[in-house]
């Protein structure tokens, strides 16, 4: 492997690490941030007195950003060790522990005293520690264990060992803490979460404020100007309507944003929500669209693995992360479909403020696949894609009963983290397969928790006939839809054509679907690939365009952006031409 290293990696000191608000969507003024160098040791054993030494949090070890650059293997222990003080004033009734992420079970100590523990590598969990904080130094220490695919649970594209072709669609693993840790102090009562729902058509927000006592919640909405548009008292833990009178939308276009205080006894936080509605409807020939905001709205996005050359699954800081956003941005695309891994909340907050749709995968699980069954025969037999029951858990590898458990657990932790961002259009399920298991069950359980948004019920195959879209992979030439009278007709990955830059390879091996020798070569078939597949479908049908993708990753080199996101690698021209060609054809289409 080549160390590739991005502008923003350079920057990145202990003393400057990831220092943001890690929770946009529920702020307070109570912040402690832990990132920066804590103690590590990676061993055999459960315990230990002795640290092989420092490490830089939240990049995992095996990152360069980390400094340790050591992949720990599923014998060993990952142990970590953060010694604090409060400083004076911040205390005020109780102090919570809050970790981003950390892959995939871990322990939790303060002062020798065990915390609590957690299973999961990709959503945030918290402890109330109050109990366990003394006067002066506090000792903070982990052990974490991490299996990749040696256990079910969520990895999305991290492997521990790669082989055959499409082994280069796998990645660098990862372990340990992987975002942001943070302190925060709240009063004995407090709330704990907020959830909000835009009531388009009736002018109005639902929402519900969960606290840990009964005092009703004072809820303030502010615009832009920070002028009051509505104040109320709501019940806490109910859903309660508000209604906002008339709003001004948020679209990618006009991604316009209500900031909402929210006080509980001497508690207040600061959310925000955006007035937008997604739904299914026909357009004026009768055909099955996406709408936005009750007109005809085409998906037009990238395939985005969220990997960077120095941190892995951690971007390495956070004009880094809103880079890939603004980018594609002004390329023209109007979605990012989020590849198998939960971002930092930071990340759906600048697609909120930017003006970006999300549609967000579930990260994939399971025991290790077959790549035969679940890659090879798909690509080449449609009528196997289709037609195959994914109730058989021997063949996709969802034999373990706790591991199915464990998936649903965190699908609904996925959905209710993400709620509240409006920038989130499409929940993903499962792709390709990949640990796919009864989709029609995750589609329920989805529908109960969220039913304003679309689900793409199976990505790309092994299609169950449910959710709200006919999903394809298509990498071949002769790409021809027919539009469906149950599901809308979405082109959910494609392209995937590959241009080797020199100096920014970071492995020899190289991996893509089509290959070509220079930026214009690679520009000229971009653009017969729209003009000959995408173009001629809309009027058949087709709704979403998903072009494979955001940029380079190890072996992968199909990127818009080269690894360290150095050169855009098509002609940036081109590109917002073709886009904007889109735009123009559909709302002929359509409207």
């Amino acid at each position: 492997m080549i160390q590739l290293m991005s502008r923003w990696g350079k920057d990145v000191t202990a003393e400057n690490v990831l220092p943001e608000y890690p929770r946009p969507n529920m702020v307070r003024d109570s912040y402690i941030n832990l990132n920066g160098e804590w103690e590590y040791c990676i061993n055999k054993n459960e315990c230990t007195d002795y640290y092989d030494g420092k490490i830089i949090v939240p990049f995992s070890p095996e990152s360069k950003l980390s400094g340790v650059k050591k992949i720990v293997m599923p014998d060993e222990f990952l142990h970590y060790r953060k010694k604090f003080t409060l400083p004076e004033g911040f205390y005020k009734k109780r102090v919570l522990l809050h970790f981003g992420a950390v892959d995939q079970e871990c322990r939790v100590f303060i002062n020798e005293k065990l915390v609590g523990n957690h299973v999961g590598g990709y959503l945030p969990f918290e402890f109330d520690i109050t109990q366990y904080l003394k006067d002066g130094e506090n000792i903070l220490t982990l052990c974490v264990k991490d299996y990749t695919e040696q256990a079910p649970y969520g990895r999305g594209k991290q492997k521990l060992k790669k082989a055959g072709k499409y082994g280069s669609l796998f990645y660098t693993p990862q372990s340990g803490i992987w975002k942001t840790v943070w302190l925060e102090s709240v009063e004995e009562e407090y709330i704990n979460s907020v959830k909000i729902t835009p009531l388009y058509d009736e002018k109005a927000i639902q929402i519900n404020v969960k606290t840990n006592g009964e005092t009703p919640a004072e809820v303030v909405v502010l615009d832009r100007e920070k002028k009051i548009v509505c104040e109320t008292s709501i019940e806490p833990n109910k859903e309660c309507f508000v209604k906002i009178g008339d709003f001004e939308a948020w679209t990618p276009q006009n991604p316009y944003l209500y900031d909402v205080q929210i006080r509980v006894e001497k508690d207040i936080v600061i959310s925000y929500f955006g007035m937008r509605k997604y739904s299914v409807e026909k357009d004026k020939n009768g055909i099955l669209r996406f709408f936005m905001n009750n007109k005809p709205f085409i998906f037009n996005g990238v395939l985005d693995q969220g990997y960077w050359p120095e941190g892995l699954l951690t971007a390495p800081s956070d004009e880094a992360l809103k880079y890939d956003i603004l980018k594609l941005k002004e390329l023209g695309f109007n979605m990012i479909r989020k590849h198998i891994k939960i971002e930092p909340e930071r990340f759906y907050y600048h697609c909120d403020k930017i003006g970006m749709t999300v549609w967000q995968d579930m990260p994939n699980g399971g025991g290790d696949y077959d790549m035969v069954f679940v890659t090879y025969l798909t690509n080449k037999y449609d009528w196997f894609a289709r037609g195959i029951s994914d109730h058989h858990y021997e063949a996709f590898k969802r034999e373990d009963k706790e591991g199915r458990k464990q998936y649903y657990q965190e699908l609904q932790g996925m959905v209710e983290l993400l709620y509240n961002y409006p920038c989130i259009a499409t929940w993903v399920p499962f792709n390709e397969g990949w640990g796919q298991f009864d989709a029609p069950k995750a589609t329920a359980l989805i529908r109960a928790l969220d039913n304003t948004r679309f689900i793409n019920e199976a990505c790309g195959w092994f299609d169950q006939r449910g959710g709200d879209m006919y999903s394809i992979h298509n990498y071949s030439a002769g790409l021809d839809v027919e539009a469906k009278e149950d599901r809308v007709v979405a082109l959910t990955e494609f392209g995937g054509y590959s241009y080797a830059v020199p100096g920014h390879l970071s492995c020899e091996k190289e991996f893509g679907y089509q290959s070509f020798t220079s930026r214009e070569e690679l520009t000229a078939h971009y653009c017969e690939l729209w003009k000959n597949e995408i173009y001629p479908n809309l009027v058949k049908g087709l709704s979403t365009t998903i072009y494979t993708q955001t940029s380079d990753i190890e072996e992968e080199i199909n990127g818009i952006f080269t690894y360290d996101r150095d050169e855009v690698k098509l002609l940036e021209k081109d590109v917002q031409e073709m886009n904007a060609k889109l735009y123009k054809l559909f709302a002929e289409v359509t409207q």
